[in-house]
């Protein structure tokens, strides 16, 4: 190998080049992760890196590459949400385990209020990012108007639209089993307070209970649309005002049970002895309430680590297998139910 002395200036690609012995365009290549160079050249290329401590400019390869070297976990809610609910803080963790062992750097937008979707359009295809992970959206229309983008994008939940890759859990069939464990626990009055039902999980576990309540005979038709906020789980005044008998409660959120369970306690009302309550998520808070929370398991951290893994095939030019169901969520069984 030649020797060069970089002592008093960053080290170039051209530094590079003339230790290992090679051109350029084969350190570019090998930089940029190209495949056409042989394994000893290659290894050549890297001790020179190493002892020259190079750092490739990211600005210039991204003009070669294509890429920026950013993904974004894209959130298109408000910040009291994001940061009040632990559903996201988690999924971001699971984003950045999923990149944890690459130079990728994971960034977490957040849509504000009145944002449209050709606003968040114009983010994705900006440049500044490689592709994201799309978190709690609101409807169909960002995954329509994504579709027809050349930006790789995975969603976290059905986006409703073809063509748009995305993970999930089986939100309807664990709602369904939440209720049959209030059923089975002796409850025969079950209201449910939902989430917004502009979002799909909301609409498949509002679907899972009324298809458990059917099964067994039962009126499913004492529904509150809640926000999946804590504050909104405070509507379970009004349905105990408006049904007295109620005995029974699936609630889509642990944030909104909690407050649920909070407000029926308040009302003079026992739970689990007179009320019954199970709610989705199995959040820390479901554990920090008295009596504990029943709930159902939903991994955050494993829904954008998946995501992340579609991401990933879509960057590298395949076609991943859409969608990709989770384990099926799990009945973790505590005091209030």
């Amino acid at each position: 190998m030649a020797r060069i002395d970089v002592a008093h200036s960053a080290p170039t690609l051209e530094d590079v080049a003339r230790v290992a012995g090679v051109s350029r365009a084969t350190v570019s290549r090998v930089v940029n992760g190209g495949s056409l160079v042989a394994a000893k050249t290659t290894e050549a290329v890297r001790v020179a890196i190493n002892e020259l401590g190079y750092h490739p400019n990211r600005a210039a390869r991204a003009l070669v590459t294509r890429r920026t070297g950013v993904i974004a976990v894209i959130v298109p809610e408000t910040d009291e949400r994001v940061f009040t609910d632990p559903f996201f803080p988690q999924a971001y963790h699971g984003a950045l385990q999923a990149f944890a062992d690459s130079d990728v750097q994971v960034v977490l937008a957040m849509a504000q209020p009145g944002d449209t979707t050709d606003r968040m359009v114009r983010y994705l295809e900006s440049g500044h990012i490689d592709g994201a992970i799309i978190v709690s959206h609101h409807g169909p229309a960002l995954a329509v108007a994504l579709a027809k983008s050349w930006q790789p994008v995975v969603f976290v939940g059905d986006p409703e639209a073809p063509g748009v890759c995305y993970v999930d859990l089986d939100n309807r069939e664990a709602a369904r089993v939440a209720t049959r464990h209030l059923i089975a626990r002796g409850a025969r009055t079950i209201g449910t307070i939902t989430g917004p039902l502009d979002m799909g999980s909301a609409k498949a576990r509002l679907e899972g209970f009324q298809q458990a309540m059917a099964e067994a005979g039962l009126d499913g038709s004492i529904v509150a649309e809640g926000g999946y906020t804590a504050e909104s789980g405070a509507v379970a005044g009004r349905l105990l005002a408006e049904h007295p008998d109620l005995d029974g409660l699936f609630v889509a959120n642990d944030l909104m049970a909690v407050r649920a369970m909070s407000v029926v306690q308040q009302s003079g009302r026992r739970v689990p002895e007179d009320v019954k309550i199970v709610g989705f998520d199995d959040a820390a808070i479901a554990q920090q309430c008295t009596p504990q929370l029943t709930t159902m398991t939903n991994p955050a951290a494993e829904h954008t680590r998946l995501a992340a893994e579609m991401l990933i095939e879509l960057l590298a030019g395949g076609i991943p297998k859409s969608p990709m169901s989770l384990k099926p969520s799990r009945l973790v069984v505590r005091g209030s139910a």
